[in-house]
């Protein structure tokens, strides 16, 4: 299983929000690609990054600082690298999956525009494969959008069927009970979905101890993604890097 430890973006620096809510916000580092490089010489080659103001607004206003990221830890890899850098968080046209593919990004997520727009998803998803991946973050079991602001009309199963039945090969599961709240990974909804789904699933919200990380490396699940834990130090990220192989 594959480590993604996590950088939120606002304002140019490293954040987290306790469960998405933008008024309890933390803020970790005035300096991010810093955070990128201590992930790199933790052994992590994959990151996964989140834009929130573009989560909110739409727009791509920590662009540099996300070719910042990972620049910083290609660099601190040095042989192993480049590293791999996934981002997320207002990419809702065509425009911006090209700005962040072309400047070097290797993976962008859609959330908001996968719910809103699904022709947009299946022309992306043709033009640009695996390159993409969807977001599919869930409240009291139905997709949210706009940053976890709204709630759709969609439940997760329904909605995740669909995103296979249309070609995405990645998603990436936020249960937000859980996001910061370090409570424990939702153990039964990544076991659903890896049993039902033929997709590369990566679990996110409340990844808190070696013990999730075990876990979900036993379910068989792609991928983790390490926020919170990481930054209060409730998880060593050379450990879990170690123990997911």
């Amino acid at each position: 299983m594959l480590i993604y430890p996590a950088i939120d973006l606002y304002e140019g620096k490293a954040v987290r929000l306790f469960k998405g809510d933008y008024a309890q916000m933390t803020v970790y580092s005035d300096c991010p690609p810093e955070i990128a490089e201590d992930f790199a010489a933790a052994g992590a080659t994959h990151i996964h990054v989140v834009d929130l103001e573009g989560a909110r607004d739409g727009s791509t206003p920590n662009f540099d600082t996300v070719l910042a990221v990972k620049a910083a830890a290609s660099r601190a890899l040095a042989e192993a690298g480049p590293a791999f850098v996934e981002i997320g968080g207002g990419i809702r046209d065509e425009a911006t999956v090209a700005k962040y593919l072309d400047a070097g990004i290797d993976r962008v997520i859609l959330g908001t525009a996968a719910v809103k727009d699904q022709d947009f998803l299946r022309r992306t998803v043709a033009d640009h494969g695996e390159h993409i991946a969807v977001g599919i973050d869930v409240r009291d079991g139905f997709v949210a959008i706009k940053g976890w602001t709204e709630l759709s009309q969609y439940r997760l199963e329904e909605f995740a069927s669909m995103m296979q039945g249309i070609g995405v090969k990645t998603i990436i599961c936020t249960d937000i009970s859980r996001d910061g709240a370090m409570r424990g990974t939702n153990r039964e909804l990544y076991r659903r979905l890896s049993e039902t789904l033929d997709m590369d699933i990566i679990a996110s919200g409340g990844v808190s101890t070696i013990d999730d990380v075990k876990a979900l490396t036993r379910l068989g699940i792609h991928g983790a993604i390490i926020g919170k834990a990481y930054y209060t130090g409730a998880i060593d990220l050379k450990e879990a890097v170690s123990v997911s192989r």
